[in-house]
């Protein structure tokens, strides 16, 4: 196996800028399969939220990215890896600004982020969400305060790890009756699917398209 790529801001950069890149065959690879059906209260409108993939160097250089596992009191995706954000409110100029706000109030970063781009949109079936990501850059470590309410492990990964197909899995769950296969992530002892894996799915796929 050829040793991995440095990733740098640079690279993200062109990465998420790219023009005519297919997001939703992105989106599929680490999407369950099949998708879940859409909610009962599907006639309204989704609900709206923003997530920050917030990306920062390490002491080696290497461009990190922070995740979190939220609490297991909480009413929505309990327990789960996820990216810090949430609903946004009516005070939110843009879901960036949902994102940044979010990652203040739960991780306890409330530092000047400088915002790189978004990725694409997506719908999640059971809680009826659409989820804007941002990604922002921080360009030192980040000093974490996490919200105990409602995070329980803040931890971060070499974004390159990506790239590294030993870092990525599938099984089948149970689901309502029904098998559905669950592509996922397994990075720092956790296993990463859903929205989650599929925000850095595309995330990879863009970073495949500058540097392999």
């Amino acid at each position: 196996m050829s040793p991995l790529p440095t990733i740098t801001l640079h690279d993200v950069r062109a990465a998420i800028a790219l023009v005519d890149f297919d997001c939703i065959a992105a989106q599929a690879r680490m999407s369950p399969q099949p998708r879940g059906p859409r909610p009962e209260n599907a006639g309204t409108p989704p609900r709206e939220a923003g997530v920050l993939a917030l990306i920062y160097p390490e002491v080696d250089n290497e461009i990190h990215i922070v995740l979190t596992r939220r609490t297991e009191t909480l009413r929505g995706h309990s327990g789960q890896i996820s990216f810090p954000g949430g609903k946004r409110d009516p005070e939110d100029v843009s879901f960036a600004a949902t994102a940044l706000r979010e990652t203040c109030e739960e991780l306890g970063v409330c530092d000047s982020i400088t915002i790189i781009g978004e990725l694409t949109t997506f719908y999640i079936p059971p809680s009826h969400f659409n989820v804007h990501p941002t990604v922002g850059y921080l360009p030192h470590h980040p000093t974490f305060a996490p919200n105990p309410d409602e995070v329980a492990e803040v931890f971060s990964f070499a974004l390159r790890d990506l790239l590294d197909e030993r870092f990525r899995f599938e099984e089948t769950r149970e689901f309502n009756g029904y098998p559905v296969q669950i592509p996922y992530y397994e990075v720092c002892g956790h296993k990463v699917w859903g929205a989650t894996a599929v925000m850095l799915g595309e995330l990879e796929a863009r970073l495949r398209c500058i540097l392999v």
